[in-house]
């Protein structure tokens, strides 16, 4: 079957008037032409052979299998009025989210079959599509969807009236972001399978949405975007590249949250404290609008954000945020403490943000990220075993991850999980007319059918430095291979073919250039000469990570406690709950920053396994083994060290345990807690809400309510509420409101705006019941204090 790629005709578009003379100019092109186009190659023309990324993606391939696609197609059967096969899976499918996964299972479906031509993953494929048409055609209106309810909800907007907050719509939880993938699922199915029942459902379901906004203003839909919807903006664009037809590209520019749009056009830094998975993808979709219809002004946006993001706001493993949230640039100690690290899926989509910016401007930057992310954050998010997939995963020194179960676990991680290990071959070469790039040194078997030639890239990288290149071809060929030079090259490269060197001639920054005529057989031999390097937290902090070429290394440090380790179906199992250990407890390098590297010592015959000295822990010295984090799973581990000289280190240790004591001692006695204004935390405990706004303020997210908003804690052993609010000069009440039972007022006594907490008896009889329902509750005229975190708390004694 001929694989449809990316779409690479030309277009012409007509340009909205909100669009700019300039743009009409150059609208003439599909795609920006800012430096050289590259093409990916089709995922069907690359084949994975043996190494870590092919044994995920195996994994993942039996993790597919092992899914029901009966329960998951059991919320679009139920809203369409058909009979449901089997129950729909729990956890967010049957809380409100119903149908999500199995829009992600669509897309990973077509990238599993694409990438390795597995029949059992083309027979599953077809049943989710024939199933989903039925629903279409059930529906009558083009519309397929899982979201409960969701023909209420759907009426409602059509008709004007939308109640629209961060995480919900017309009181659901997020319906526009649950529905985006059913459309990313259908286009790539249709793109990577060819499928045409699969083009001719996203085309009918875009002609919905086309109808549902056709009567709403313009400020009517930038309201209804403040809600979560995912990337709607990308997926309409890529409708009108499909059919060429303008209406859809006019359809993508009025899905285009122009609150976050506009300050990336001015390049202002707008982020801290945003739900960082919201933002993401609509980016991807500023992205693909501009490259449709040469928008310069939107593409510097997504350049600029793409800088802003990884350069100033992520880890070493590639991955950000922290509780979902971008934190401040310059303050990483939330990241640090924190047991909610960095989500996969916002490396899912800055991955799709890299790809398509590196196809059009080829920076050294963009690579370098890709690869990083890749080895470091998307392979290390899945079991090597079970094929467990992980939500977060968290830097606390210490601490440890979570894994997903099939059956159990339907986070969103777990759906681009299902993507990310199904489509490693898609940026490893890429080509324009006789040029081939190598850009991932990933064993693989590339088919350049083009040109009639196959190459196998052979290697066992990174545990040995050096790739190989075999040249499979009935004839010879002359065409010019740019072998990517990564940044982490301790020294120039030197490259052999059929043995005998080869001298490099010509050479960029960032590529070596072998212009010859290639032989049948010829193999070509690249040394990749890697070394230890250490790399500082973003913010200047004393806190350092340890990389050895493109693997970043990090240490197990116990098994104790791993509560949860294979999550259940709870609405809070993706989170590592076990014990927290102590900061003060960690080990830390006592050295001079630049002289780290010299503490670390490779163990021989163990490849990517060194011994780390210079370590403290308390009055004691001792030596830790360092080995990649993506090989570290069921165990604590410490992948950033605090450092300090041997003249600070008592006062580093007693600022640390200082610093943690009071919130170490309140975590043991949570049974129980949620932030307030914080997306999953507040899902997580079945919020909800009449009159009430979420906010933030440097950073700390709170909810005030005019009305009342309510959250279902757990309250096993629980017999105290505990409050952290802000309290400020204006005058404010709140109503504390336990299972109906008012059991505290809250008054403004203090001028000054400060954050305080307080601790509640709970009511007689409340104790005993598992969950336990708080309804915070204001008025009109004296609104509740701005909330930042409710907890139950068991005895202390």
């Amino acid at each position: 079957m001929q694989l449809i790629r990316y779409p690479e005709f030309k277009m012409k578009l007509k340009s909205p008037l909100s669009h700019t003379i300039l743009a009409l100019f150059f609208c003439s092109s599909l795609f920006a032409q800012t430096s050289k186009e590259l093409n990916y190659f089709d995922l069907q023309d690359v084949r994975l052979l043996p190494s870590p990324f092919y044994h995920a993606q195996q994994l993942d391939l039996q993790y597919l299998l092992e899914m029901d696609p009966d329960r998951l197609l059991a919320p679009f059967l139920r809203e369409a009025g058909l009979a449901v096969v089997k129950e729909s899976y729990t956890n967010w499918e049957n809380t409100g989210l119903d149908g999500h996964i199995g829009g992600h299972y669509l897309s990973a479906l077509a990238n599993m079959y694409a990438s390795t031509g597995d029949l059992r993953i083309k027979e599953r494929l077809d049943y989710m599509l024939v199933n989903l048409q039925r629903c279409q055609q059930a529906n009558g209106n083009g519309y397929i969807g899982g979201v409960p309810g969701g023909k209420r909800i759907w009426e409602e907007i059509y008709a004007g009236n939308i109640q629209s907050s961060t995480f919900s719509l017309n009181g659901k939880w997020v319906p526009l972001y649950n529905i985006h993938k059913t459309y990313a699922g259908l286009r790539d199915v249709y793109l990577l399978t060819a499928d045409k029942s699969a083009k001719n459902m996203l085309i009918a379901m875009t002609d919905w949405a086309c109808k549902l906004v056709s009567r709403l203003s313009d400020t009517q839909i930038q309201d209804m975007l403040r809600s979560e919807h995912g990337g709607l903006n990308e997926s309409f664009a890529d409708v009108a590249a499909i059919t060429q037809n303008p209406k859809y590209l006019e359809l993508a520019r009025k899905f285009s949250h122009q609150s976050i749009l506009l300050p990336l056009t001015q390049h202002q830094d707008k982020l801290t404290g945003l739900h960082a998975n919201t933002q993401i993808p609509k980016v991807l979709g500023f992205a693909r609008i501009a490259e449709l219809s040469n928008d310069r002004e939107w593409t510097a946006a997504v350049r600029y954000f793409w800088d802003n993001v990884v350069l100033h706001r992520s880890i070493a493993i590639g991955g950000n945020s922290v509780s979902e949230h971008f934190n401040p640039t310059d303050d990483f100690s939330k990241m640090l403490q924190s047991i909610e690290g960095p989500e996969t899926c916002n490396t899912y989509n800055m991955l799709r943000l890299t790809k398509m910016l590196y196809r059009t401007d080829q920076q050294a930057k963009y690579l370098d990220f890709y690869e990083r992310a890749l080895y470091n954050h998307i392979l290390s998010s899945q079991h090597p075993e079970h094929g467990g997939l992980v939500y977060f995963t968290q830097i606390r020194p210490g601490h440890y991850r979570v894994y997903s179960q099939p059956h159990t676990s339907m986070w969103c991680c777990v759906g681009s999980g299902m993507e990310n290990h199904a489509k490693y071959g898609e940026m490893i070469y890429a080509h324009q007319q006789d040029d081939l790039y190598v850009n991932l040194f990933i064993p693989s078997r590339l088919h350049w059918k083009e040109k009639g030639i196959e190459i196998i890239q052979d290697n066992n990288f990174p545990k040995e430095a050096f790739t190989s290149l075999i040249i499979n071809s009935k004839s010879g060929h002359e065409f010019t291979l740019y072998i990517r030079k990564p940044k982490w090259l301790k020294n120039n490269p030197k490259i052999s073919i059929n043995g005998r060197t080869y001298p490099i001639t010509d050479s960029t920054e960032t590529h070596i250039i072998i212009k010859r005529s290639w032989k049948p057989g010829d193999r070509l031999r690249m040394e990749l000469p890697m070394e230890t390097q250490v790399e500082q937290l973003p913010d200047q902090s004393n806190y350092y990570s340890i990389s050895y070429g493109p693997v970043v290394l990090a240490a197990r440090s116990g098994t104790s406690d791993l509560t949860g380790l294979k999550s259940d179906d709870s609405r809070m199992g993706h989170i590592a709950s076990g014990k927290q250990i102590p900061l003060h407890d960690i080990p830390i390098l006592v050295a001079d920053p630049k002289a780290i590297p010299t503490l670390i010592h490779p163990i021989s015959d163990r490849p990517l396994h060194f011994t780390l000295t210079g370590l403290r822990q308390g009055k004691d010295s001792l030596k830790m083994e360092l080995e990649p984090f993506y090989g570290i799973h069921d165990s604590r581990y410490i992948l950033y060290w605090p450092q300090t000289t041997a003249s600070q280190l008592q006062q580093l240790q007693d600022k640390i345990e200082r610093d943690e004591r009071e919130s170490l001692a309140l975590t043991a006695i949570t049974v129980d807690k949620v932030i307030a204004g914080e997306q999953q935390p507040e899902s997580d405990h079945f919020f909800r809400e009449e009159n009430s706004k979420a906010g933030s303020t440097d950073d700390t997210r709170w909810r005030e309510t005019r009305g009342w908003f309510s959250y279902q804690l757990k309250n096993t052993d629980a017999t105290a509420l505990y409050l952290k609010f802000m309290t400020d000069t204006a005058l404010r009440s709140t109503e504390i409101i336990v299972n109906g039972i008012l059991i505290e007022t809250l008054k403004s006594t203090d001028s000054s705006a400060v954050v305080t907490t307080s601790r509640i008896k709970l009511p007689e009889g409340s104790t005993a019941m598992p969950t336990i329902e708080v309804k915070i509750k204001g008025t009109a005229r004296s609104p509740s204090h701005k909330i930042l975190e409710i907890r139950t708390l068991r005895s202390d004694e």
